[in-house]
């Protein structure tokens, strides 16, 4: 059964209409009606999607959660595995099976590189057979004052260490949808709702995925950013 069918299910139970449920929580009622067709691309994206179920469960007396469970289940980007989403941030790679390499093709390249040297070994020594050597006159080079070559001390290499990585987010224009992971460990999920801030430092590398980006500010080493995306939209950077 489907999050759609579990709605219309639910509704037909309480004996509400489509008409009736879409005034008493404010939703039109095509996107009513799509949502009972399991089709959730006209919601404005999850954050407003969950809102949406919220609404309709206290309407027709369902537990939210269950029609949460099944949005995620079946329609939310947010819940995707998360070595998923550090690959896409490059953040660490998807293994891959090794290939096997067929012993024939190691073989056949050592038998051409022994019979390439001993073909260049015999023509070496022709040419030496052929050619006398001639003896070279013995020259004196008058050698030059050395440089004084400085100390190994006198210069020291430094290497520069780079400083830990510090992220705030605060959602001062609207609510938002946030996944966090600093250093490969994943550490903060959910909503963020207008008002609230989240401070994260890493030492290697932030990742973090955004619904809604413009309702939210975000200051990278004490310097604000600029916007990351529009209202509804859904961003995924990594802050190295």
């Amino acid at each position: 059964m489907t999050l759609g069918s579990t709605i219309r299910d639910a509704r037909e139970a309480a004996r509400i209409s489509v008409q009736s449920l879409a005034e008493s929580t404010s939703i039109r009622i095509g996107l009513l009606t799509e949502m009972e067709n399991n089709n959730f691309a006209h919601c404005g994206g999850d954050t407003y999607a969950r809102g949406h179920l919220r609404n309709i469960a206290a309407k027709v007396g369902i537990d939210p959660q269950v029609f949460i469970d099944l949005y995620n289940e079946e329609h939310s980007t947010e819940h995707r595995a998360i070595q998923d989403l550090l690959a896409e941030n490059n953040v660490m790679q998807v293994p891959r099976e090794a290939k096997r390499i067929s012993w024939k093709l190691p073989a056949g390249v050592s038998l051409s590189v022994l019979l390439v040297i001993g073909i260049v070994q015999i023509v070496i020594s022709n040419q030496g057979s052929e050619l006398s050597p001639s003896p070279k006159p013995s020259t004196v080079v008058a050698s030059e004052s050395a440089l004084p070559t400085a100390p190994a001390d006198v210069v020291a290499s430094t290497t520069p260490q780079s400083g830990p990585i510090s992220l705030k987010i605060a959602a001062v224009r609207g609510n938002s949808y946030i996944d966090i992971v600093v250093d490969g460990e994943h550490v903060s999920k959910g909503s963020m709702f207008q008002g609230e801030s989240k401070s994260f430092t890493g030492m290697t590398a932030i990742s973090i995925y955004l619904s809604n980006p413009a309702g939210l500010d975000l200051t990278l080493n004490g310097k604000a950013l600029a916007p990351l995306g529009g209202q509804n939209e859904e961003v995924r950077r990594t802050f190295r």
